[in-house]
């Protein structure tokens, strides 16, 4: 009874001290009242945190999964690009053997016209192919040292044919200085840069020349075009952005092109440059690094062979192995127009079979040759036939343009071109090749 009592006067001492504190307490309520109102605010603003969280790992999980979409896009054009240029690259052979004949006008003008909408379409896959390369980071650069003409040569000759075709006089001042970069890389930003040029330049002429600077060789193209206001001198360089002031209404470009070049350069780690006022045309330009002292010396030892625009055949035994009958079809087609005498096969095996009358004075091999005809890759088919002809000059031809690859390919001493091939190239590069061969066996 008297422990009941004791409770009871405790319990009214502690309600009379609670209503002391907040009778005492400040406006806006008792400080239980406040503190359990505290409890429910934090109580709330954990629960709207964890729903916070869970949302963002849902947007960052949604990003990842669209991302991954997106590289697996991106890899997937890439990779399936020598299925896509194989048909585009025999198309392309079979029209340029058929512009070495005799034809009548109508007919010239027609296969004119098939060649220029190959390369139309040429041109539109190789810049969806080359931006999703960049985009997937499957695009390496492989430096190796080179002299400029080596690519220069050949994009003045077939720039010049365009650019006389469009009412253009193309001047090249050439030159044989040693530089290092990726020649295939190298030679797509140029090659934008003189399509620009002929694109936007409706008379005048176009320049492709080279310039000595401290940190290197600046390769130029300049044109007497309209010329390009400062204020978009940058934004030519983003993604689908055009001056739209094309004077070629065949002109079927993506806006991509300079893009394209604005990485390729910052890949290279070479910089670009624009000059230009609108009336007084543009210069578009990029700066090479000179290649190395001991490489100089090297490459000087033997000089490689002047292109001759006039010589009215190639001659000598071409073999060709690839193992698409379109292609192969094509390059006989092409190269007998050349005056070549020429073996082609699928496989090794098959061009044992028939080769023997004919040893080769040069191969050209596709790298793809992983079918049912034969299970090693062109290099080593290469290798193995390097083995029976000491010395014999390959020229590896793939859509593959894996620095790896082309590491591999010189390291054996082999040429590389890309597909879809350039026939100007080839028969550059073959006239070289088979003029040391001549000379070697004097």
């Amino acid at each position: 009874m008297a422990l009941e009592q004791e409770n009871l006067r405790l319990r009214r001492i502690c309600a009379s001290l609670i209503e002391r504190v907040e009778a005492g307490s400040t406006v806006g309520g008792a400080p239980y009242a406040a503190f359990e109102h505290t409890v429910l605010l934090a109580e709330q603003v954990r629960e709207r945190t964890e729903a916070l969280q869970q949302t963002l790992l849902e947007l960052h999980q949604a990003k990842a999964e669209a991302e991954a979409a997106n590289h697996s896009k991106t890899r997937f054009l890439a990779a399936v690009s020598h299925d896509l240029l194989q048909p585009l690259n025999a198309a392309r052979l079979f029209t340029c053997a058929l512009e070495e004949h005799d034809l009548p006008d109508p007919s010239r003008r027609l296969v004119g016209n098939v060649a220029r909408s190959l390369k139309d379409v040429e041109a539109l896959l190789g810049t969806l192919v080359d931006i999703s390369r960049l985009d997937a980071g499957l695009l390496k650069p492989d430096k190796a040292p080179f002299r400029a003409n080596e690519l220069l040569d050949v994009l003045a000759e077939e720039y010049r044919q365009m650019a006389s075709v469009c009412g253009l006089t193309l001047r090249y001042v050439a030159s044989q200085e040693m530089i290092e970069s990726d020649l295939a890389l190298l030679a797509r930003v140029v090659r934008n840069f003189l399509s620009n040029a002929i694109r936007y330049t409706q008379q005048g002429r176009i320049l492709l020349g080279c310039r000595h600077r401290p940190g290197g060789l600046e390769i130029v193209v300049g044109d007497t075009g309209p010329g390009i206001e400062e204020a978009h001198q940058q934004a030519i360089f983003q993604e689908f952005r055009r001056l739209g002031n094309s004077v070629d209404e065949r002109d079927r470009g993506l806006g991509l092109g300079l893009a394209i070049v604005d990485r390729i350069s910052a890949m290279l780690e070479h910089p670009l440059r624009l000059v230009s006022r609108p009336g007084h045309g543009a210069l578009f330009s990029i700066l090479v690094p000179y290649a190395g002292a001991t490489r100089v010396a090297a490459n000087r030892a033997e000089p490689k062979p002047r292109y001759d625009s006039a010589a009215p055949s190639i001659g000598g035994t071409v073999w060709v192995i690839d193992n698409d009958r379109a292609i192969r079809e094509g390059m006989e087609a092409l190269l007998c127009g050349w005056g070549c005498r020429v073996v082609t096969a699928a496989s090794l095996g098959e061009i044992d079979g028939q080769g023997r009358e004919s040893p080769p004075d040069i191969l050209l091999i596709d790298y793809h040759l992983s079918d049912m005809a034969c299970a090693e890759d062109g290099i080593a088919v290469a290798v193995k036939l390097r083995q029976r002809c000491p010395g014999l000059p390959v020229v590896l031809i793939t859509a593959n343009h894996d620095a790896a690859l082309k590491v591999r390919a010189r390291r054996e001493g082999f040429d590389c071109l890309l597909k879809p091939l350039k026939p100007l190239r080839l028969r550059m590069l073959l006239l070289q090749r088979l003029a040391s061969v001549r000379a070697e066996r004097g």
